[in-house]
């Protein structure tokens, strides 16, 4: 291995870049892979620490058993990427504009011409299948071009290896909580009946972007999420010029983000004087996070996280049917989520220090929604440890 220039605005250390490599060849070696694909902007900045907004095009990190990654993409941002990889300057290698949505070219017609000059006409190679940035045409092109290479689902396989932080990567984790904290602060000290929700979000924005304890935000992978009222049955509305009103709750989902990483916290403000409903659904669904929070611990599943969340809620007369959580971290629009582990019933992952997730149980009823989350980092010994530090309760504004 070369020596590599750190002196650039690198987020990790050498070592912790190192390690990630050296995961990744182990998966690549047991699922039979040469060279692996990785299209995914998340796993192409956690193996090469490239950061730009440029995966609408065609880009990846080409990772090898036995040389440094290459980050290969459109011309204009391989200055991007010599300003953010890792890697030495010649490990960047750009494809020509003229392939750029062109119904009859392929940016992928070009990375099969720069891996047979790397010494690899008939690679087995890894492709992230499942994956938002990688199309159906790219596939196509990708067997077009190389007929003769064999094309071997690498869905998921750098995400696994994801899924355990290192200590550099929860003190990331953990700057983006403050700012978490700081949105919800600002949240209860300026929803009021009458403001409109886009004053809101340009506040939201405001404190994400500000930061919090000196260091600067980031932009999440999820814009705010904002439903009031019967709305708030849907999980996934964002917001409109309309004003928040008395006798409505909106749940809140939002999540600092620090150099990409996430710490995702939900919470629900009513306004007003709440129903019973609302009240009793919020009784249950704080003592089932706290049951959660008990069973997550290295050694238990996945699954009994969602179990223990579940039964207070059974008991309450509740029925959810979705999972409560996944694992969270680095990532890009438009999932903060791994794409792994799912706290659900089903499934039976060890839980191992080291892990993080959203524990996400949101209620979304038939005219009414609750939120209440909390972004967990699971400990050598003991329960979770919760991200952020703000109750964990439905906060009322009469």
């Amino acid at each position: 291995m070369r020596q590599h220039r750190f002196d650039k605005d690198i987020p990790f250390t050498e070592g912790e870049y190192l390690r990630r490599l050296a995961l990744t060849r182990a998966a690549m070696d047991r699922a039979g892979i040469e060279v692996l694909l990785v299209t995914d902007p998340s796993n192409i900045a956690w193996l090469t620490g490239y950061d730009g907004w440029s995966f609408y095009v065609h880009q990846a990190a080409l990772v090898f058993h036995d040389r440094d990654p290459v980050w290969w993409g459109r011309n204009q941002d391989t200055n991007g990427a010599l300003r953010t990889v890792w890697m030495n300057d010649d490990r960047v290698i750009g494809y020509e504009d003229s392939y750029v949505q062109n119904p009859d070219k392929h940016p992928m017609e070009d990375l099969v011409l720069r891996l047979v000059g790397m010494g690899f006409p008939a690679p087995r190679l890894g492709v992230e299948m499942e994956n938002y940035y990688f199309s159906a045409r790219a596939y196509l092109a990708l067997g077009e071009a190389a007929p003769e290479a064999t094309l071997i689902d690498a869905t998921g396989l750098v995400n696994w290896e994801r899924g355990i932080k290192s200590d550099e990567e929860v003190v990331f984790m953990r700057r983006a909580a403050r700012i978490s904290e700081k949105i919800v602060d600002g949240l209860l000290e300026r929803v009021e009946p009458g403001v409109p929700k886009n004053e809101i979000v340009a506040q939201i924005q405001h404190d994400a972007y500000t930061g919090a304890d000196g260091h600067w935000g980031d932009y999440a992978a999820i814009v705010p999420l904002l439903p009031s009222g019967s709305d708030a049955a849907a999980p996934h509305l964002t917001w409109d010029g309309r004003p928040f009103r008395k006798g409505e709750a909106t749940f809140f989902e939002i999540s600092g983000c620090y150099r990409r990483y996430h710490a995702p916290l939900c919470r629900t403000i009513f306004l007003g004087e709440p129903p019973e409903i609302f009240r009793a659904a919020e009784a249950a669904l704080i003592e089932g996070l706290e049951a959660g929070l008990e069973a997550a611990r290295a050694g238990n599943r996945a699954c009994d996280i969602a179990h223990a969340l579940a039964a207070p809620l059974e008991r309450a007369g509740i029925e959810r049917g979705a999972r409560c959580g996944y694992p969270i971290g680095l990532s890009y629009p438009p999932d903060w989520g791994e794409r792994t582990v799912s706290l659900r019933t089903e499934d039976e992952t060890v839980l191992q220090p080291g892990m993080t997730f959203h524990f996400m149980p949101g209620l979304w009823m038939s005219d009414w929604g609750l939120e209440i989350t909390e972004s967990i980092l699971i400990t050598e010994d003991g329960p979770a440890e919760c991200f952020c530090d703000r109750p964990r309760k439905m906060f009322v504004k009469p």
